[in-house]
């Protein structure tokens, strides 16, 4: 595949994506922070691309605005821009080939990660405050570590997901990815209007999950600062075998099925060729081409694993905060073959399935580097107490 890069990781989709930071209110809570907008998220008089020129034509321009978007902007935020998302969001790599790539600030030999890449990269690149994305299977936690960003996927539901695209419904979520923790956590108070349910009693770490990614010395010597510093109230494990609960498989056969259960007449309609042209990248559509495979028998025999997986998961870490690697490690190379992306994408999967599969809130930390490149860890905690693992965090990055 040809690799397109671009620094900017805004779409010029208008003359009016564009909007002065001058007129801030301070005196609202979000006064004054500049807000990137994934180009999933329907904006009135603003075309919603999808990051797909055949979807932009195809679908008119949007006369609402998605209830999350309001809710910034009425809280002080100032809309600087739309950004680039990899077409439909399915994907993890943060490539676009209509729109470019937006380069990693960071890194910028490495992919930027996706599908939420240009709030990401506008975040990293200091463009924007807030970096306002979706997650299905990874969408914030994996731009949030390849940019060394935190980035908050919450619990599933707790955040409408009204006027904007849809990918696979019962895994999508409204997150979103900053350059500091408060801005995450004001940003959080705007959208989960809720107060912290509760401490936390216990840590507990999925060490083989750890020991198995390439930063795994440096986790275990940020895990070894937090306990001399006294942060643990109480450590225990466990193990997660992604292997044994299938969690890639599960996951990607449900959000397979749901996927084209969304966009499959669409998908048909325009058919592989558009005037001679393709019109999804060879990745994507080698996906949605898999997405027509998957039978009903598939898809009982997932849902029965995700109901197994999620019970047993829900019971591990009642009461506590669980630390997992966010990625097997560092973002790929923009010159990283075909065949290894894809490889690297089901190792990811297996870890951001966990919390995907349970509908369960993950807060990636931006702890570490390894060869001068970001990545970092995340805690995953029980529904609902999204704002109480906000706070956790807060005492880890004192």
């Amino acid at each position: 595949m040809k690799h397109f890069i671009v620094q900017n990781p805004f779409l010029n989709l208008s003359e009016t994506t564009w909007n002065d930071s001058s007129s801030a209110d301070p005196t609202l809570p979000l006064g004054g922070l500049r807000l990137a907008v994934k180009d999933l998220f329907h904006m009135a008089e603003l075309p919603t691309s999808a990051g797909n020129p055949t979807w932009l034509a195809t679908h008119p321009t949007p006369t609402k605005t998605s209830s999350s978007v309001a809710a910034l902007l009425s809280d002080g935020a100032i809309f600087c821009g739309k950004t680039i998302t990899d077409e439909l969001a399915y994907s993890l790599n943060g490539q676009n080939i209509h729109y470019g790539t937006p380069s990693n600030p960071v890194t910028p030999n490495r992919l930027p990660g996706g599908s939420s890449s240009g709030s990401a990269v506008a975040v990293s690149s200091d463009f924007a405050d807030i970096g306002l994305g979706t997650d299905t299977g990874g969408s914030i936690r994996v731009p949030a570590s390849y940019n060394g960003l935190f980035g908050l996927r919450p619990t599933h539901g707790v955040i409408p997901s009204d006027n904007m695209v849809a990918l696979a419904p019962s895994f999508d979520t409204v997150g979103w990815l900053t350059r500091d923790l408060d801005a995450l956590a004001k940003t959080a108070a705007t959208l989960l209007k809720r107060k912290p349910s509760k401490e936390f009693n216990n840590v507990l770490i999925a060490k083989n999950l750890i020991d198995q990614v390439a930063h795994v010395e440096e986790l275990h010597s940020q895990l070894q600062i937090w306990r001399e510093q006294g942060c643990f109230p109480k450590e225990s494990s466990v193990v997660i075998d992604t292997k044994v609960w299938k969690t890639s498989e599960t996951f990607r056969t449900l959000q397979g099925a749901e996927i084209w259960h969304e966009h499959g007449k669409w998908i048909t309609e325009v058919g592989a060729l558009e005037k001679g042209k393709a019109v999804f990248s060879p990745d994507i559509q080698q996906r949605f081409d898999w997405c027509q495979t998957i039978t009903e028998a598939d898809v009982a025999a997932a849902k029965q694993q995700r109901q197994r997986f999620t019970g047993w998961l829900e019971n591990e870490i009642e009461g506590s905060v669980l630390i997992i690697p966010t990625t097997p490690g560092l973002a790929p190379l923009f010159d990283a073959a075909d065949d290894d992306l894809a490889a690297y994408r089901n190792q990811l999967m297996d870890i951001t399935a966990i919390a995907g599969l349970a509908g369960l809130p993950q807060l990636h930390l931006p702890v570490c580097t390894l060869h001068g490149a970001p990545c970092g860890l995340s805690l995953v905690s029980s529904k609902g107490t999204d704002l109480a693992l906000i706070e956790f965090a807060k005492t880890l990055m004192e």
